[in-house]
């Protein structure tokens, strides 16, 4: 495996580029689990509003990136874009570190992309969700 470079941080663009990818792929996986769910229930629509159609969903994403945190640091689309997540000391994440950066990445959308901008003035280029979580994204070498 390649091992990240702690002091080599992903610029905000890499990171944007592999966010979209994993959007698209996570809209997949989320959209594989309504079509599933649809199936379980003989073909019954899901109520909008329906809570617990939110928590599944939430639910899911969090098993899709932590599963990907926890295994490798890499999602796809930071495997794409030669990046991995590791702690502030170049650790793996554990599953407790990917809960608090799951959570942390909320923050991305409060005011929104102001969590991301902030990698522009961060002399780490760490985003609010990297310090809060105590993790990082850097760039693998070629």
């Amino acid at each position: 495996m390649t091992q990240p470079d702690a002091n080599y941080p992903a610029s905000l663009w890499r990171r944007l580029a592999a966010i979209a990818y994993d959007w698209l792929l996570l809209a997949s996986v989320l959209f594989a689990t309504t079509f599933a769910l649809i199936l379980l229930r003989g073909g019954a629509a899901i109520e909008p509003g329906t809570w617990w159609y939110g928590v599944l969903l939430i639910a899911v994403a969090f098993l899709f990136y932590g599963w990907c945190w926890t295994h490798g640091g890499q999602t796809l689309g930071l495997r794409a874009w030669k990046l991995r997540v590791v702690t502030a000391d170049g650790d793996p994440l554990s599953w407790p570190d990917a809960a608090r950066r799951f959570v942390a990445s909320a923050i991305l959308f409060l005011p929104p992309g102001l969590g991301l901008i902030w990698s522009l003035l961060d002399s780490q280029r760490r985003c609010w969700h990297d310090r809060l979580s105590r993790s990082q994204v850097v760039r693998l070498p070629e």
